[in-house]
């Protein structure tokens, strides 16, 4: 039998957090209400947190360490921090002894190789990672308290999963990690591997803070939610094994959250992209990490107040609030941005977001005055080419987007057909259409129609320089395709040259705006357009190589709502041919008004395939389609 009852906050302090009105307490409750409700799913002994839902494909005894592993995650800062007025240090330290006993009633599972074919379960390299972290941030209140017996039994089912052999991605980090810990508490690791693992990952660095998960166009919040916390934390626990490697990770700690500041809009939701987006407040495990470091351009009272309101926005929208986390992205549940490696106890890897409380109570970023954070100073466009991305975040609307011109996650040279990394655009407004909805590849997706509609393809080259953006790729065997946006504002200009040994149709979707009833959606002034009730509003107004636009609406596959509307353009093309058309993304009022500023937001010719946009304000940018790349 479990029994809760529903988060209960204090009351909000706008003189201290005037954006947010959270404070450290408000934090502490939150993580005391998502610890509380797991610990009402474990058992006698609290080693296994056998939370409900579905799955994951590692089966239920994993889960249930999941469980345990990543609501540690959680404890563990709120224990170091000064604070533990529910004991849980001493139910997490329980938890550790009868996991870790061996054939013992409430033991965990111990990881197999991840060598093909696979002889058991790899899952528990992950949550000894998780483990290892969490006892390292917790150490003086649960390790060093422990009996030596206990932390000799706990270490041998540590060394275990330490020396795994892992599958060369972020995974190189979990044993690199667990090594760590186990060097940290005077363990012979000699003979481990976690050095040489800290060198591959090093070598996936691509800049500007940035690393790809394993060798492909893998980008996305594993950058945040592992690399960089578990870089840190290795670096922390063995400071004298590497001192220039860990000065060079505090630097790119710096360059990264130049950048990454940037993905949160004003109304807390970070950029939704990539997997495991289920992890939520996770997302903000590097914003502590550069108080924590002094490696940050953010100042104490930005850094809390994006922090605070990533934290506020999902509770606002019923995360946690009156039982576990879901596997989705606000409230309720939604498979389709979840992985078959995703369980029950997998969203409580946002743990790693609450690094911030382990900090003490009268560090700056919880008693300076909030100040806004990036995407509220200004309209800003951010030059990212590590990743082939381009940020642009407007203050008037407090929405971030990305365009998209390096992240594919393509892992055997063809399309993995993910919608979480595959498009064009990505917002904190918006969220990729998926299931159904990604089968039909509208929104964010220039496809030729000649059959089912086409892949964007695995990103071949890309560039970025200023406000513009450029990638190559292959839709489909007899076609290739280079695609440039060109970004003010919150508008785009996006450019594809297509060369086909056939002719065929095309058609360009623009951002899928998706609520809970029916978006609103028409066509003004030749401007498609989809508008929700509060105001949220994509249109596309087509200006080469389209014949016509149009809104196209759907009743599935959108994780921010059961309805969506894309506008869309549609076209023909043969041998090679430039497409143009303008985007928005924003807010509006007024549809009629819209399609007026639509039409004078720039004056845009097409010679051949150059394309040249001038604004409004008199900036000019000319780019070539067929040499921008290169």
């Amino acid at each position: 039998m479990t029994s809760w009852k529903a988060l209960s906050l204090p009351p909000s302090d706008h003189e201290l957090s005037p954006y947010t009105g959270y404070t450290r307490a408000h934090w502490e409750a939150v993580a005391d209400h998502w610890v509380n409700v797991a610990l009402s799913y474990a058992s006698p002994r609290f080693s296994l947190f056998r939370i409900p839902g579905r799955h994951a494909w590692s089966g239920p005894e994993s889960d249930a360490l999941e469980g345990f592993a990543r609501s540690f995650l959680i404890a563990a800062p709120r224990i170091a921090g000064g604070g533990d007025p529910h004991g849980f240090a001493e139910k997490y330290a329980s938890g550790l002894v009868a996991g870790t006993e061996r054939g013992g009633s409430e033991g965990w599972l111990w990881a197999v190789d991840c060598v093909e074919p696979l002889t058991g379960k790899t899952q528990p390299i992950v949550e000894a990672a998780g483990i290892a972290y969490a006892l390292h941030i917790s150490r003086a209140q649960i390790w060093d308290r422990l009996k030596p017996a206990e932390r000799d039994q706990i270490a041998d089912w540590l060394s275990h999963h330490a020396r795994r052999i892992a599958w060369a991605n972020n995974w190189l980090l979990f044993t690199a990690v667990i090594e760590a810990f186990l060097a940290s508490a005077g363990y012979d690791t000699s003979a481990y591997d976690g050095r040489a693992n800290v060198r591959r990952v090093e070598s996936w660095y691509t800049g500007q803070g940035w690393y790809t998960d394993g060798s492909r166009r893998n980008f996305d919040y594993y950058n945040a939610w592992v690399i960089h916390p578990l870089l840190w934390a290795i670096h922390d626990m063995l400071p004298a094994r590497d001192p220039d490697a860990a000065w060079l990770w505090e630097n790119r700690l710096g360059r990264y959250l130049e950048s990454y500041g940037h993905l949160f809009g004003g109304n807390g939701s970070p950029l939704i992209q990539g997997r495991s987006i289920i992890y939520r407040t996770a997302t903000l495990a590097p914003i502590w990490l550069g108080q924590l470091t002094g490696r940050t351009p953010l100042s104490p009272g930005a850094s809390r107040r994006l922090a605070s309101g990533t934290l506020k926005h999902f509770v606002d929208h019923g995360v946690g609030v009156d039982g576990p986390l879901s596997l989705g992205w606000h409230a309720d549940q939604y498979l389709d941005v979840t992985q078959p490696y995703s369980g029950p106890g997998s969203p409580y890897w946002a743990g790693i977001g609450f690094h911030g409380l382990a900090l003490p109570a009268d560090h700056p970023v919880w008693t300076a005055v909030e100040e806004p954070q990036p995407a509220e100073t200004g309209d800003h466009v951010v030059d990212l080419d590590a990743t082939g991305w381009l940020i642009s975040s407007t203050s008037g609307d407090e929405i971030t987007r990305v365009y998209n011109h390096g992240a594919d996650h393509n892992t055997a040279g063809t399309p993995d057909d993910d919608p979480l990394y595959v498009k064009y655009a990505y917002s904190t407004h918006t969220a990729p259409g998926t299931g159904p909805a990604f089968a039909a590849n509208v929104d964010g997706a220039f496809v030729l129609l000649d059959g089912e509609p086409s892949r964007r393809g695995p990103i071949v080259r890309h560039r970025v320089r200023g406000p513009v953006a450029g990638s190559t790729c292959v839709p489909r065997e007899g076609a290739s395709l280079t695609s440039v946006s060109i970004v003010q504002g919150p508008f785009e200009v996006r450019c594809h040259l297509l060369a086909t040994d056939a002719a065929t149709g095309v058609r360009e979707g623009s951002w899928a705006v998706a609520g809970e009833d029916a978006v609103p959606y028409g066509l003004t002034g030749g401007v498609a357009w989809a508008r929700r009730a509060d105001g949220l509003t994509a249109a596309l107004l087509p200006v080469h190589g389209y014949e016509r636009a149009e809104t196209i609406a759907r009743a599935d596959g959108n994780v921010l709502g059961a309805h969506m509307s894309t506008p869309a353009a549609f076209g023909q093309a043969e041998g090679v041919s430039a497409h143009v058309a303008l985007h928005f993304l924003g807010r509006s009022d007024d549809v009629t008004v819209l399609a007026s500023t639509m039409s004078t937001a720039a004056r845009i010719s097409v010679d051949g395939t150059a394309v040249r946009v001038e604004w409004r304000d008199g900036q000019t940018v000319t780019v070539d389609l067929d040499t921008f790349i290169g």
